[in-house]
């Protein structure tokens, strides 16, 4: 039997696995991408919006691997970070953890009850860094599809796309969204997030995430739509991001002309029971 967890953070919710209690490779390459669709189904498999597989790392406590809904891998999630540093927080009895992921290592901090605060690293913003598929003004994209334009390019481990808007509710963005994050101009897809300035300090956003749709909530875009508020000058240092699951509270004192500061991302953790599947659900 392979012992799960199911948690979410306001929402995003996740599937791990720990593959270091595990004698054996849980995902066999040829069948990965079947086999995380099929786990990730609501209907049929347990239900998620990404599966974190736990590895041995001799650099950190622990090594992320993020698979989203559709089977694809991604580098960074902000979200399922803040529940594997609570996880291995618990496990070593300390408030502290380092996290390790393809796009680099983590710090994670407990900041109270059920609360995590994560360094996200920081953000890269130059167009090779997105990627885009050729060179453009990461501050103002040469995007537009139904009422969206002028988005700002900001990658967080994963490639952002953020587009201020007076309405979030108003955007189709389960129509829209897949259109965006397939543009020619996003080479690796990007994750397409329309944001509210609702005061310099607070924030509406919604997200679409590559590979797993309109999600209740993102913490990589959170990070990244505050980092495009610095920029075009609108936002405070600080903000409280409001998400359809909830809020995190992002904190980045770069700017378009001193960026190189990391971001801070703080939110809750919860966990929702945890199961097993038999090795004829999984391999």
């Amino acid at each position: 039997m392979i012992p799960f967890i199911k948690m979410h953070g306001l929402g995003n919710d996740f599937v791990m696995i720990d593959e270091r209690k595990m004698p054996m490779q849980i995902i066999e390459p040829e069948q990965r991408e079947a086999a995380v669709r099929a786990l990730a189904e609501r209907r049929t498999g347990i239900g998620c919006d990404q599966l974190i597989v736990l590895r041995p790392t001799r650099r950190a406590d622990v090594y992320m691997q993020i698979y989203n809904a559709d089977g694809s891998e991604v580098s960074a999630c902000g979200n399922a970070t803040r529940c594997v540093a609570w996880l291995i927080m618990r496990e070593k009895h300390k408030d502290a953890a380092l996290i390790e992921t393809a796009a680099g290592l983590l710090e994670c901090y407990l900041a109270g009850k059920g609360m995590v605060r994560v360094n996200m690293g920081v953000p890269k913003l130059t167009w090779t860094d997105m990627p885009l598929s050729r060179e453009a003004d990461t501050l103002h994209l040469p995007v537009i599809a139904e009422g969206l334009a002028d988005g700002v390019a900001v990658n967080m481990g994963n490639p952002h796309a953020v587009f201020f808007v007076r309405d979030v509710g108003a955007i189709a963005l389960k129509r829209v969204g897949p259109e965006l994050e397939h543009h020619g101009l996003f080479p690796e897809r990007a994750n397409i997030n329309v944001a509210r300035l609702d005061a310099p300090d607070h924030i509406t956003l919604r997200t679409w995430e590559r590979g797993a749709g309109e999600t209740l909530a993102c913490g990589t875009g959170a990070c990244a739509t505050l980092v495009a508020a610095r920029r075009r000058g609108l936002s405070a240092p600080e903000a409280t991001v409001l998400l359809p699951g909830g809020e995190l509270r992002i904190a980045w004192e770069g700017s378009e002309e001193d960026p190189d500061y990391p971001v801070w991302m703080t939110g809750p953790v919860t966990e929702s029971f945890r199961g097993e599947l038999t090795d004829g659900q999984w391999v």
